[in-house]
């Protein structure tokens, strides 16, 4: 029996791998949640799995979370802050960390798994983006296990099963991107939020979900990739597969392409992740062939969506600019979606950012997270200031 704590339960991640857990009682104890401010839901959710611990990452929240905790009969010991999810990731009584807070909150969590030698199940992709080469030091120095949750990388993790050293030398990484609700879409100048947070495949959050939108999430993966598998930008290609059924792709010097294909839900990489190396069911309906009438694909188009191609340049000039370029999107974003700016406006903001602001490259934990604050100090003062009459002119 192995002790999972799940950092973000009330998330689809979380959700997710809540379903899962539910199928193997004799496997896994639940035994501890976090949250940031749905404590109701939390409440409810250390109540089904009888966990040990709930906390919440905002201490102003600590009192209802307790409230909610006692109005259910739930005994389980509450606490708060951001320190209280740092201390739970790395904490003796977990084996199993399941990484799925959104954005750059998620980071301080990661590197304390891993400094822990935890076996982490990472759906955060600011980690590895504003992490990189520290992270992944850290987790071989440490002992730590790390498996990709997206679909992506844990697809590219399949695929690379067993290979040589020499033959991943020699390989291609290919992402596989839907393409997002605006595939097809020539103008983007008017997209409502309404439109940009409603994904045709998946079932994800609304910050994740605009991310798809504007390619950024691809973005974000490639720079994931280039850390996670340690594969130079140069040999690592995206393309758009609208269906969603092949999740990503390698293909080795002799020509041979290796795919992994499933039906899209996240459930499959978790049970994948909490199973490896062995493999056990999601509960998900597997493919049916004869059902599935084509599997195309396209290149990306940069020119409606260049954030993706912003990823590329931040691994090409080094330092900082992941970092920035993370934080930029995160605070562009979080102004759209508050009705602030303009979707396209999220796309000029992570460029001025990242040709505007060039920190070095971090060598600590801290300095990682001091530059996150400054880019996200600055994209905030641009956000707040973008002239309105420029708003979806760019």
């Amino acid at each position: 029996m192995q002790n999972v704590a799940i950092l973000g339960a009330t998330g689809s991640i979380g959700k997710s791998t809540l379903d899962v857990l539910e199928l193997y009682p004799d496997k896994f104890r639940l035994y501890a949640v976090t949250a940031h401010s749905r404590v109701k839901e939390l409440a409810e959710i250390a109540k089904r799995f009888n966990v040990s611990l709930a906390v919440t990452s905002d201490p102003s929240k600590l009192e209802a979370l307790k409230e909610a905790l006692a109005a259910i009969g739930c005994n389980a010991r509450a606490e708060a802050g951001a320190e209280a999810v740092a201390r739970l990731a790395a904490s003796p009584e977990v084996d199993i960390v399941v990484g799925a807070i959104v954005g750059a909150a998620g980071i301080v969590s990661t590197f304390r798994a891993a400094e822990a030698g935890k076996k982490l199940l990472l759906a955060n992709k600011e980690s590895v983006v504003c992490g990189g080469k520290l992270l992944m030091d850290t987790v071989k120095r440490c002992g730590a296990t790390l498996m990709p949750v997206d679909s992506e990388h844990n697809a590219i993790f399949q695929c690379l099963v067993g290979e040589t050293e020499r033959s991943r030398e020699k390989a291609r990484i290919i992402l596989t991107a839907s393409g997002g609700p605006f595939r097809t879409r020539k103008d983007l100048s008017d997209v409502t939020i309404e439109e940009a947070t409603h994904h045709p495949n998946w079932s994800m959050g609304r910050k994740i979900t605009v991310d798809s939108a504007t390619l950024m999430n691809k973005g974000l993966e490639v720079i994931e990739a280039r850390w996670l598998f340690d594969f130079p930008p140069e040999r690592i290609d995206v393309v758009v597969h609208p269906q969603s059924i092949i999740h990503s792709m390698v293909e080795y010097e002799d020509g041979v392409v290796i795919a992994q294909m499933g039906a899209p839900d996240m459930k499959n990489t978790i049970a994948y992740s909490l199973a490896y190396p062995d493999r056990f069911t999601a509960g998900v309906t597997p493919l049916k062939f004869s059902q599935i009438k084509t599997l195309t694909f396209e290149d990306p188009d940069l020119n409606r969506f260049p954030q993706l191609g912003y990823a590329y340049e931040a691994l090409k000039m080094g330092g900082s600019a992941s970092i920035v370029l993370n934080a930029a999107n995160e605070i562009g974003v979080e102004a759209f979606l508050e009705g602030r700016i303009g979707f396209t406006d999220i796309a000029v903001l992570c460029r001025s950012m990242m040709y505007g602001f060039q920190p070095p490259a971090p060598t600590t934990l801290e300095e990682i997270l001091e530059t996150d604050r400054q880019a996200r100090e600055l994209a905030r003062a641009w956000a707040d200031g973008y002239p309105e009459h420029r708003r979806d002119k760019n």
